[in-house]
């Protein structure tokens, strides 16, 4: 058998085929199409679309018998060396070609004409090629069918690529349509019902006749809800410059150990209110890698939804390990999450059906925050859950370069 050419530029030619998405083991009628229509102008009894990667043949289209040994063509390489059709008249005559098995065994093909698919790139992609089993001969108007189908089965592999481009940034639109609607939703929502309070005690303060007791419980009520306010537009701005990574980031040697108890002491006053017993597991410094601030924030959104989700009486606990890498444990006995909105969490203001159906507050962005910050640390957050059975969130980071400081 002889030695096949190697074909110019393999890995940009298999990286082009990539890029089009035209190796997915997919059937397409469209280049059997071509295949037949190659086989009937050149009056062969086989036809192919053949498709050649770095080291490797796919057949994209085929007609005519069903051959064995049609999945690594001898000739196809050879073809694309080239611009022009490629004829090989008889191959048992031809020392490139005469010992091969497909020449020699199954389907004895004896004639081969080829002409190559070029990408946009000017690499040849493969062939449009016919095959027979005897000696024989393309007529000129033949060779110019076969080239001008290899330039239809290109402008198909592109046509592909870009309904696919299409259709993923319709996709794409339609998310964020959607995700503008889940934003319009949760901050109209989350705006209008402290802005309400604020509005119908401030008109029951300017009506007088209050007494100086109520009055101030009043005033009370219109700080907690002015602080509300000012902590949702705290926490969209702040998922914002995350998301843009416009957020200063600056990574150091941190104690995981003080910046989780400080987490844990900051979040007391709500687990006592909710009547959550909040318990933090750790005797000894665990030194991570990151920015002190923004590890800050994820754990502070994690510890208010684990004790905003967990019912009276129940239990958040809080441990922090060093094996095998820095590492940061939150569980709790809350309503715990479906499996169906598991992969979901990390999406910017989600929430979940427990949360409605609960009546619990929230913008649904607290986790998309934690996904940001771990990503901006290079660290990893998972979350396991089952319905009625808690919440396990395991946040890693990465441990400092042995030349830090």
């Amino acid at each position: 058998m002889g030695q096949g050419p190697v074909p110019p530029d393999p890995a940009r030619r298999r990286e082009e085929l990539d890029e089009l998405g035209a190796l997915e083991p997919v059937h397409e009628p469209r280049y059997d199409a071509v295949a037949d229509l190659a086989a009937q102008l050149c009056q062969a009894p086989m036809a192919l679309v053949n498709l050649l990667g770095a080291d490797d043949q796919h057949v994209k289209g085929r007609a005519g018998r069903p051959a064995s040994g049609i999945e690594r063509l001898p000739f196809c390489p050879h073809a694309v060396t080239g611009p022009q059709v490629l004829e090989v008249h008889d191959a048992l005559a031809d020392p490139r070609f005469r010992d091969d098995p497909v020449v020699v065994g199954e389907p004895h093909a004896r004639f081969y004409a080829g002409a190559p698919v070029v990408g946009s790139r000017g690499q040849a992609l493969g062939t449009v090629c016919v095959l027979d089993q005897r000696p024989r001969r393309l007529t000129a108007g033949q060779r110019r069918a076969l080239a001008e189908l290899a330039d239809y089965a290109a402008d198909l592999l592109r046509l592909r690529h870009y309904a696919g481009l299409s259709g993923q940034a319709a996709r794409q639109l339609q998310d964020a349509e959607e995700l503008k609607q889940r934003f319009l939703r949760t901050v109209n929502h989350e705006l209008r019902t402290p802005l309400t309070a604020i509005s119908s005690y401030l008109q029951l303060i300017q009506d007088g006749d209050l007494d100086e007791a109520t009055e101030q419980e009043f005033l009370g009520v219109i700080e907690r809800n002015s602080d509300r306010i000012l902590h949702l537009i705290d926490e969209l701005l702040l998922l914002s410059s995350l998301t843009a990574r416009t957020a200063p980031f600056h990574p150091a040697r941190v104690d995981l150990t003080e910046l989780a108890r400080h987490a844990v002491v900051d979040a007391l006053g709500k687990a006592w209110n909710n009547s959550v017993t909040l318990t933090l597991h750790s005797r000894n410094e665990v030194t991570a890698w990151a920015d002190a601030r923004r590890v800050d924030q994820a754990l502070t959104q994690l510890l208010d939804n684990a004790i905003k989700f967990t019912p009276s009486g129940g239990a958040v606990d809080v441990t922090v390990l060093d094996r095998p890498a820095p590492t940061v444990e939150i569980r709790d006995t809350g309503i715990g999450i479906g499996a169906d909105d598991l992969p979901h969490v990390f999406e910017d203001f989600y929430r979940a059906p427990e949360a409605e159906e609960n009546a619990i507050g929230g913008t649904g962005v607290g986790l998309a925050i934690v996904k940001e910050v771990i990503r901006m640390n290079r660290g990893d957050v998972r979350i396991e859950s089952e319905p009625g059975d808690g919440v396990h969130v395991r946040l890693v980071l990465p441990s400092p370069p042995p030349d830090s400081p």
